[in-house]
């Protein structure tokens, strides 16, 4: 009896994540890995992301698992549909159980499980899947696996739901191991001169953003101890020696007290590795900034959304544009690089707040910005506000959610010159502000390509 853990997204599928050529392991899945490990529970992984759909399925039809759970996400939604049409088609793979989990799973049970899923993990996958398999592998009923949805006579059945891990203390690192962690350093040094991994400190969200999905974490806010987490990034400076460390946490200060640990830890540890992370703007000041310099922070993502603070209010983001600035301000004046979050065509969004929004990141002047265009994802509250405005519902199977477009100001081309307009806009703020001369070819060219976009924006109005 055996379980393979995977997932569907294959690098060289996507022009523009290899163009950027900065991908991380499926840390998620590698979680799961660990905890079946100190479970005994035999699991295989298979790492898609440098390799493709072929390898894989030649991987399953090797091992002839039991099972097969697959790591699901809104962006590989469509290559894990067709994974499991092979599966459940096709001999030479043992038809083996599928099972799903991720943040697409919990608001697409129906769609799923009628796509041919044999069973959907909602929520924390770890103490599910373990329960699950076992569930599988005896024979035994599973309605008392809590946090799963299945068919049963072509009727959905969900089982109670699965109370949230309160203490992260004893969770299991995540099983590296089961991968080949030395591809993502290759390809990071190769591209970047750098290389980078990624740690996880906490779970869950306290904040109410209405685009964002708290599917699988919940509104919730639990932690690792700062002693555990420090623990990690020593083993990992020991085994890998990353140039950087990226935490994937969403709001990595949302508590102080716990900074002013994990701080202490760095130093009684004696850890000296640089990192980023991503916070809000009300959970920094000069204390914290100081505090996460000390222990190796030189980038800090703040997330803005928007400069105009009717956008910022409608999102229900509960901040001011100003702090957005004065706070990136500030670190900026610490000597640690910003970085910003920008989305544009939000519900209500029109010129004006386009303008703002320049005006904001002119203002802030973070290090790096990068743009998005709103798009609503099934579950949140954008989505639940918007739905009855949709204008394009693509096929579920075959589209993302990326790919709805709701009634907005203006048509979805306006915001896609937007973007163009508000890139070169700020960096010819930037050039000027680096070169202090109006002659400079490249500040002249991002001007040009300013105007442009500002005309294609008028004319798409």
């Amino acid at each position: 009896m055996s379980l393979v853990l995977s997932h569907a997204y294959y690098l060289f599928e996507d022009p523009r994540e290899v163009k950027i050529m900065k991908p991380y392991p499926p840390l998620g899945l590698l979680y799961v890995s660990g905890y079946l490990n100190e479970k005994k529970i035999t699991n295989h992984l298979f790492d898609s992301t440098f390799s493709n759909q072929k390898e894989q399925l030649a991987f399953i039809e090797k091992i002839q698992p039991k099972a097969i759970a697959l790591y699901t996400n809104l962006m590989t939604k469509v290559n894990v549909i067709k994974l499991i049409k092979i599966l459940k088609t096709e001999q030479q793979y043992g038809f083996p159980k599928i099972i799903l989990g991720g943040p697409d799973i919990t608001y697409n049970i129906d769609n799923y499980l009628n796509a041919g899923a044999h069973f959907l993990i909602i929520g924390e996958g770890e103490e599910t899947m373990a329960e699950l398999y076992n569930a599988i592998i005896s024979n035994t009923e599973k309605s008392k696996v809590n946090g799963i949805a299945y068919l049963e006579n072509d009727q959905v059945i969900k089982t109670a739901g699965r109370i949230k891990m309160k203490d992260l203390s004893d969770l299991p690192l995540p099983n590296r191991d089961g991968i080949s962690i030395e591809k993502y350093l290759k390809t990071w040094k190769d591209n970047h001169g750098k290389s980078s991994m990624t740690v996880s400190t906490q779970r869950g969200c306290p904040y109410t953003c209405k685009w964002c999905s708290t599917a699988v974490y919940g509104q919730s806010y639990r932690r690792r101890p700062a002693k555990k987490v420090v623990e990690e990034l020593r083993m990992l400076q020991n085994k890998y020696n990353p140039d950087t460390i990226w935490f994937v946490d969403d709001v990595f200060t949302v508590s102080h007290k716990w900074i002013k640990e994990f701080h202490a830890e760095i130093k009684l540890q004696k850890v000296s590795i640089s990192f980023e992370c991503i916070t809000r703007a009300e959970r920094l000041n000069k204390e914290i900034l100081t505090l996460l310099k000390e222990s190796g922070c030189y980038r800090i993502w703040i997330g803005a959304e928007s400069g105009s603070q009717k956008i910022i209010d409608a999102m229900d983001r509960r901040v001011s544009v100003e702090m957005v600035q004065e706070t990136i301000n500030m670190t900026n004046d610490l000597g640690i690089e910003t970085g910003t979050f920008i989305m544009l065509g939000y519900p209500g969004e029109d010129e004006k707040d386009v303008n703002q929004t320049i005006d904001h990141l002119k203002k802030s002047n973070p290090t790096h910005f990068t743009i998005t265009i709103a798009y609503p994802i099934k579950g949140t509250s954008l989505y639940n506000e918007i739905e009855k405005d949709i204008t394009v519902q693509p096929n579920w199977e075959t589209s993302t959610d990326r790919e709805i477009d709701f009634k907005r100001t203006y048509p979805k081309k306006y915001y896609d010159y937007a973007v163009r307009r508000v890139v070169n806009e700020v960096n010819y703020h930037k050039e000027i502000l680096k070169g202090k001369d109006r002659n400079n070819i490249k500040a002249l060219k991002l001007k040009t390509k300013s105007i442009l976009a500002r005309g294609l924006m008028v004319i798409n109005k």
